[in-house]
């Protein structure tokens, strides 16, 4: 498994490594790319949980308005109600982040 070492890794460089693994079409890559995160985001939306086994699992969450307060001026603000979307990985997928090694 090729990990890329750059920190930006874009759709764009996931599609180049299914074309290089697999050798199919770039065109075909990128359409299984995005449907696969167009389920993605689906799944999420609809159910508000989604776990990808050995991967981990998204949730989302609803956070309430509130008031924050800017901490230089001591202004207050208020913050408005949002969804936030939390990821927590798979015991499977920490251990071979933590046991990779770099070559």
């Amino acid at each position: 498994m090729k990990i890329v070492n750059n920190t930006n890794t874009c759709k764009k460089k996931i599609v180049t490594n299914i074309f290089s693994k697999i050798g199919i079409p770039t065109s075909v890559a990128k359409k299984i790319v995005d449907n696969l995160i167009s389920v993605i985001i689906s799944n999420i939306l609809e159910k508000k949980y989604l776990k990808i086994k050995n991967f981990g699992s998204f949730n989302l969450k609803n956070k309430k308005k509130r008031i924050g307060r800017n901490p230089k001026n001591k202004v207050l603000y208020d913050i408005l109600e949002r969804n936030v979307l939390t990821f927590k990985a798979a015991a499977a997928l920490n251990k071979k982040v933590n046991t990779y090694e770099k070559k």
